[in-house]
């Protein structure tokens, strides 16, 4: 089965053939229709199981239909950490590169400047974390009124952080006349009540959870601060992880920065993400295929079309803020029987991913203690592999980043109206 059997248009099958997608997952195959037709869902599904495209794609069409003249908030997705927030609108931002649409990501943390200045300059889509969202509505910078199209990711995540209370005050400023995508990987009593209120005659696709790491792969952990991880990883590079090798970065700007940090250090590199066009990420894996370039920086996003053999070494220069994505990540090594090691470091704000990511594989992964950048903060205990964080407790917490890079998917010039900032819009400028 192929995307365009699914009934997606022509622009969004073209974006998908760009991002190396060639054919859908389960729940892609599973939910892509039925939203399609606009009816409510009820996912089941771990992130890392192609659930973000699941929702996003259909999401796209269906607003793309409805447009107006000017952006119009029509569309807002709801999910638990900005983190996942900034994820899921880099993917709007690359599934959405040919559609005429506009959208912005809000979460708390930083400051809200920018975002307000995008809410004020119009959108079709908010994707957004539901303190920040709330705070600006009740200042009156948001009005959720006109949304037609609701999706609530990462239901099960949203009970464990609190927040299903703020979840409802949204939910009651949405519309009863509207199209909802419910997800949650697992269905406590409270997460299926929700579901009850939420949806109506929903559609419902389960698949199976992310299968845990190969056991070829060798895997081991360095506890490092931040500030030292380049350095870290140009001695990897200069010693034991001498052949093909591919480091994953969890944003654009930081796989820039990796690559030019190793240039410095005379090591062959060039990185992939959203940002690169198609052309130069051909390039960059073709050269990567036949040897001349050494060292592959990748974000997730843009290394899910990645499948080179004879990879030996997967380093994670950031852990992934979800543990299903570690497991695709060192994945690309340990391939055809062969043998391959997948390095990873944590800084003290990413030990909490660490204890997510150890609890999905059911081990421990081997520390290295004994390396040239210990961290200054005590090591942590080992993970207690059975039991779930509670809200609130020890490692309940999650890094904070800056903001995602705002735009709109015609920003680059790539969509039919241009971007915000150069060119026309839809149609005349907006009154006002």
């Amino acid at each position: 089965m192929s995307f365009d059997s699914l009934g997606l248009a022509p622009d969004l099958v073209r974006a998908v053939a760009d991002a190396g997608y060639q054919q859908p997952t389960p729940i892609q195959r599973d939910a892509i229709p039925a939203a399609l037709e606009g009816r409510d869902l009820l996912g089941s599904a771990q992130t890392g199981t192609g659930k973000t495209a699941a929702f996003a794609l259909p999401l796209l069409q269906n607003l793309n239909d409805r447009v107006a003249q000017d952006p119009k908030l029509l569309a807002l997705v709801l999910t638990p950490t900005r983190e996942l927030a900034a994820q899921i609108g880099e993917s709007f931002e690359t599934y959405g590169r040919y559609l005429d649409l506009y959208h912005t990501v809000i979460f708390g943390g930083v400051s809200d400047k920018a975002q307000i200045r995008k809410l004020k300059e119009g959108v079709d889509v908010v994707v957004a974390t539901p303190g920040r969202l709330l705070d600006l509505m009740n200042r009156g910078h948001l009005d959720l009124a006109d949304v037609e199209l609701f999706v609530l990711d990462e239901a099960d995540r949203m009970l464990d952080m609190g927040f299903l209370p703020d979840v409802r005050r949204v939910v009651r400023a949405l519309t009863s006349r509207r199209q909802t995508l419910f997800f949650s990987a697992t269905m406590p009593d409270p997460i299926r009540a929700l579901a009850e209120t939420l949806l109506h005659d929903p559609v419902t696709v389960a698949v199976a959870r992310v299968a845990t790491p190969v056991d070829l792969v060798q895997q081991r952990l360095y506890f490092v601060d931040r500030g030292n991880k380049r350095r870290l990883l140009v001695e990897l590079l200069q010693g034991e992880a001498d052949g093909r090798t591919l480091v994953f970065s969890r944003t654009k700007h930081g796989a820039n920065r990796i690559v030019k940090e190793l240039g410095r250090a005379g090591l062959t590199a060039v990185a992939i993400h959203g940002n690169k066009s198609q052309s130069a990420r051909t390039r960059a894996l073709a050269g990567f295929r036949d040897g001349n370039i050494r060292v592959l920086v990748a974000t997730d996003l843009a290394a899910r079309g990645i499948d080179v053999e004879g990879i030996g070494h997967v380093i994670n220069f950031d852990l992934p803020n979800v543990p299903e994505t570690y497991v695709h990540r060192i994945g690309r090594t340990a391939r055809a029987g062969a043998d391959g090691v997948a390095i990873s470091m944590c800084d003290q704000e990413e030990r909490a991913y660490l204890v997510d990511i150890e609890r999905l594989i059911h081990s421990h992964i081997d520390r290295v203690e004994d390396h040239r950048y210990p961290p200054t903060e005590r090591l942590p205990a080992f993970t207690d592999l059975d039991s779930r964080r509670k809200p609130g407790g020890q490692g309940s917490g999650r890094p904070k980043r800056g903001p995602p890079r705002r735009g709109s998917w015609g920003g680059r010039g790539q969509g039919r109206g241009g971007g915000p900032r150069g060119g026309p819009r839809r149609g005349p400028p907006r009154r006002g």
